[in-house]
């Protein structure tokens, strides 16, 4: 069977929650058998041994360089290697529910091919940041002890029983797309050019690759029948020296914020402001590409 969906997953030293990534897709997705590309980036941890070495049959990418990619870029690289129509972004730390993939490849059948869409899964999260609500627009907010909120006691037969009911009883959508993970077609993908390198290694890239996708008139959903069980900031605030440490944030996270809000309002004159769903506005009347070469 030819396959239409590549899973794409880039990461850097976050090993234990990659694992747990990777066996979700090949457990719950529908289309389990699909291409998984992974791109590992500058790796102390013992991923790249573990790629080398894995039963998962993955392609996968181990790079170090001296200009980090990053999120944004790590993201790039996987979807300019996949060969698919479509392509399934999903973060490091994060747990696919079942049938994930399928639900959102249902919202292309029959849709003009004009109309470019990005399609996301509903989240679930532990509460791990103070102001955490219990919902957010395409977000639901869990104690952290409900399903666990590491890779060591993550009680995936628990969520996964959980969340067929919730998308059974739920069906909702929300015009939101999904910061650095989420499911279109490769080529609207190509067509924006994916995310400025810029702002890398982490912050404001979602928020920017976002608004150039408005601007050049991109559809947007957001459904409950998909769902994804995201640990939340494991590849960026609560790693290195902060490594699942909620009562930190990592110093590469902390130069990355301060430097990227300089560059964004350099970029489009001023911060980025959310509407009443929490999506990024897009801003108007600037002289800025929407369009990127993806590298």
């Amino acid at each position: 069977m030819k396959h239409k969906i590549t899973t794409c997953i880039s990461s850097n030293n976050n090993l234990e929650y990659l694992k747990l990534a990777v066996k979700s897709v090949r457990q719950n997705a529908y289309y389990n058998d699909m291409p998984i590309v992974v791109y590992a980036e500058n790796c102390t941890d013992g991923t790249n041994e573990w790629l080398k070495d894995n039963d998962y049959d993955l392609e996968y990418y181990i790079e170090s360089n001296k200009i980090e990619k990053g999120i944004g870029g790590g993201m790039d690289f996987c979807v300019n290697k996949s060969k698919t129509e479509f392509v399934n972004i999903i973060h490091s730390d994060m747990w696919i529910a079942p049938d994930q993939d399928i639900e959102l490849l249902k919202l292309f059948k029959g849709l003009d091919p004009n109309i470019k869409l990005i399609a996301s899964s509903f989240r679930v999260q532990p509460k791990i940041f103070p102001n955490d609500p219990d919902y957010r627009p395409g977000t639901i907010f869990v104690p952290v002890e409900e399903f666990g909120g590491f890779h060591h006691n993550f009680n995936t037969e628990w969520f996964d029983q959980w969340v067929k009911e919730f998308c059974n009883n739920n069906e909702v959508s929300v015009r939101k797309g999904g910061g650095a993970g989420f499911f279109c077609r490769k080529r609207d993908y190509e067509y924006i050019g994916g995310n400025d390198p810029l702002f890398a290694p982490a912050s404001y890239d979602d928020m920017d690759l976002f608004i150039r996708m408005q601007l050049e008139g991109y559809e947007f959903k957001m459904i409950s029948k998909s769902c994804v069980y995201h640990f939340g900031a494991r590849g960026s605030h609560f790693r290195d020296e902060a490594k699942d440490n909620f009562q930190m944030k990592s110093s590469r996270q902390k130069i990355s914020e301060i430097n990227n809000v300089d560059k964004f309002i350099k970029k489009w004159g001023k911060l980025p402001e959310n509407d009443d769903v929490g999506f990024v506005k897009p801003i108007l009347d600037t002289n800025n590409n929407t369009k990127l070469p993806l590298v």
